[in-house]
């Protein structure tokens, strides 16, 4: 299995910003571009849920090469909760319904920029985490929330 990449994050980027659509590198690929010293083998996009940003998702995922269905464009273009994509150049998981974050107005306002990266603040990827429960995430909440410490007191400098 491979391992995200940077290279992936800025083909994600690139993309959705010609495509205009709105979203969050949220979870451990969004603490990757933060700094989190680790690795996953997809990128997790929490994306904004309207009919236009959907319909532009579409586009910008084809465009990125994802092979998808009518079924899997249907579940896109309607916001269906959570999205494995497999069947393109990198693994994708698409949330538009995180555990643990209320609106994605909410953690679009506490987002951080790095590098032209649009991130989940660490809080908002904590709580999303925490709130799914599963072993693996209990299992990288505490080297999540070390990291967490380690990078409030630097981003103050």
């Amino acid at each position: 299995m491979a391992a995200f990449e940077y290279r992936q994050a800025e083909e994600i980027r690139d993309a959705f910003a010609r495509h205009g659509v709105r979203y969050l590198f949220i979870g451990k690929s969004g603490a990757i571009l933060l700094g989190f010293p680790d690795t996953t083998q997809d990128a997790d996009l929490f994306v904004e849920k309207t009919a236009a940003n959907c319909t532009a998702l579409v586009a910008a995922l084809l465009e990125l090469g994802f092979a998808l269905n009518d079924a899997q464009a249907a579940e896109v273009r309607r916001g269906k909760d959570f999205i494995q994509l497999k069947n393109g150049p990198f693994d994708l998981d698409l949330v538009f319904a995180p555990d643990g974050i209320e609106r994605f107005a909410d953690a679009w306002e506490r987002r951080v920029e790095v590098e032209g990266f649009p991130v989940c603040h660490l809080d908002d990827s904590i709580a999303s985490k925490a709130a799914t429960n599963r072993q693996k995430d209990r299992e990288s909440l505490p080297r999540l929330r070390s990291f967490r410490e380690y990078w409030l007191r630097h981003q103050a400098k």
